[in-house]
């Protein structure tokens, strides 16, 4: 026996040393991969030369994929002799029959690439089917084509941006695979980053193109096939394999599939949503996927007139009932149609969810003034009061707070507060003071829905966690069915959290399918 310890291995990051995995050795001369279990080929002993040992009997522990280079050589191919079984593998691992797989991922975006490089590296043989001409579409996009890739924030608390149940799924994706392991990975391809506000990474060239082009010359150095122009159709097991129904009619079998085509997000980058009606036909159970990262829309006029305003000390709160629900401390911006920005977007699954569910909205409020209680803001009302002159309460106002606010948002919070704009300072009744203050730390602002999948960055909802194996994105009631990325029920805010998610659920079902 011997330990394996993978270059992204949860020991690289502390975790216990019990986590390292114990490979039993294998024969050199057979390229299939151990699967717990596996037995030696009928009518040849144990301990026949050049044939390793059995382990039917005793289930040894599962092991991490070797990391292909050092110390450990490449397996040769299987012999192509009279033993059954052995040609037998060698049709299904290898590509001597045409429309067999021993892997097919589906979906060439960054979960799908990544996946691809990581079982092609292990030498597991890899399809990578996309249905459009090109691969990484989705990630070309991104961050306005620069391409937000990870986050600077560690994984505990980059995890835990996910809400509660995706905090649990994610604990142990991202232990195996940090956002410091991305950036590392990344910079080995020849792809610099650098920070930037809001915990963001970016690539150094500040081109989506490089981080694209670098997986998916990855992917191919590793061995991995990619076919453009694949659009799969219909999956469904067949006789212990995978079937997988192409547009063209073609059929394919594959022992293994890893599902990675995105949710409904930018739908014109070709995320439109299949695999939900894959994995609907398996009887799967599927959160209603509903739009995310995405700008509000509001019926209220004077929030049009504010439009290109940005306020980047806000706090945004939604609450139910008078009680806060969710709550953000990130950028706003005013638009023609409604609101925008980090602090906004981030929320904005919350308004799409329930409206899918056709329960009332949540109410959106803006903390104007978020470094400062409630008592602050009126003991700074009492000074600009007794201003000498008593000068317009909107000027004086603007400019009299801890936080300064532009003229325009300083109109919109008197009118709430049912002062006129030409009130004056010494004509601030202790009612009216009061309704400011409760203003100026929550103005609410009416919203009526989002701008939808066209212009959600990315999609909540998908397979239900319940489903998934967060050790492996093994689908559970599945065996050989994998699912990472977008398409899963996870969903976190602006900064690289996503494609992080995304990358490491990819690392995790790549090991899985290489450990077979």
């Amino acid at each position: 026996m011997h330990l394996v310890h993978d270059r992204f291995s949860p020991l690289r990051s502390g975790a216990r040393r019990t986590r390292a995995r114990e490979l039993p050795r294998r024969d050199p001369h057979d390229s299939r991969p151990w699967r717990p279990g596996r037995t030696l080929p009928a009518g040849r002993p144990a301990g026949t030369p050049g044939q390793g040992r059995a382990y039917a009997k005793s289930r040894p522990a599962r092991g991490l994929p070797r990391e292909p280079g050092r110390r450990h050589a490449a397996p040769r191919a299987a012999h192509a002799g009279g033993n059954r079984c052995l040609r037998e593998s060698a049709a299904r691992r290898l590509k001597h029959v045409t429309n067999s797989r021993a892997l097919c991922i589906v979906g060439a975006g960054a979960a799908g690439l990544w996946a691809a490089a990581r079982t092609a590296s292990f030498g597991v043989p890899t399809l990578l089917l996309e249905k459009t001409p090109r691969t990484g579409t989705k990630v070309l996009a991104s961050g306005g084509t620069s391409c937000n890739l990870t986050t600077t924030l560690a994984s505990g608390p980059a995890s835990a941006l996910f809400g509660k149940k995706g905090a649990r799924f994610l604990r142990t994706a991202l232990r195996v695979l940090s956002p410091m392991d991305v950036r590392e990975r990344l910079h080995g391809l020849g792809v610099a980053t650098v920070e930037a506000p809001l915990e963001k990474v970016f690539p150094a060239s500040r081109r989506a193109r490089d981080v694209r082009d670098a997986l998916e010359r990855w992917a191919r150095e590793a061995g991995a096939e990619i076919r453009p122009n694949a659009r799969l159709m219909e999956l469904r097991p067949k006789n212990g394999r995978w079937s997988l129904g192409l547009e063209t009619g073609e059929e394919l079998l594959a022992d293994d599939v890893i599902l990675a085509s995105g949710g409904k997000s930018y739908p014109r980058t070709g995320t439109t949503g299949d695999g939900y009606a894959w994995l609907e036909s398996l009887g799967l159970e599927l959160v209603p996927p509903v739009p995310a990262l995405v700008a509000l829309s509001s019926p209220a006029g004077w929030v049009h007139e504010l439009a290109g305003i940005a306020l980047e000390n806000v706090r945004v709160h939604l609450t139910r009932g008078g009680k806060t629900i969710r709550r953000r401390a990130r950028p706003v911006l005013f638009t023609h149609r409604g609101l925008s920005g980090p602090g906004v977007m981030d929320l904005s699954d919350a308004i799409a969810r329930a409206k899918e569910n056709g329960e009332d909205l949540p109410q959106l409020h803006l903390d104007l003034v978020p470094g400062s209680d409630r008592e602050e803001v009126r003991r700074a009302l009492r000074k600009i009061e007794a201003r000498r002159g008593a000068p317009l309460l909107r000027r004086a106002l603007a400019e009299g707070l801890a936080e300064p606010l532009p003229r325009r948002v300083v109109r919109a919070v008197l009118v709430q507060a049912g002062c006129g704009g030409g009130m004056r300072t010494n004509e601030l009744t202790r009612p009216q003071r009061h309704l400011l203050v409760e203003s100026l730390k929550g103005l609410t602002v009416p919203v009526d829905a989002t701008l939808g999948f066209d212009r959600a960055e990315v999609t909540a909802g998908g397979l239900a966690l319940s489903e998934v194996d967060p050790g492996t994105m093994a689908v559970r009631r599945y065996p050989g069915l994998f699912v990472c990325g977008e398409l899963l029920d996870l969903a976190g805010p602006i900064g690289g959290l996503n494609f992080q998610a995304a990358f490491a659920t990819a690392e995790l079902a790549a090991r899985a399918v290489s450990c077979g």
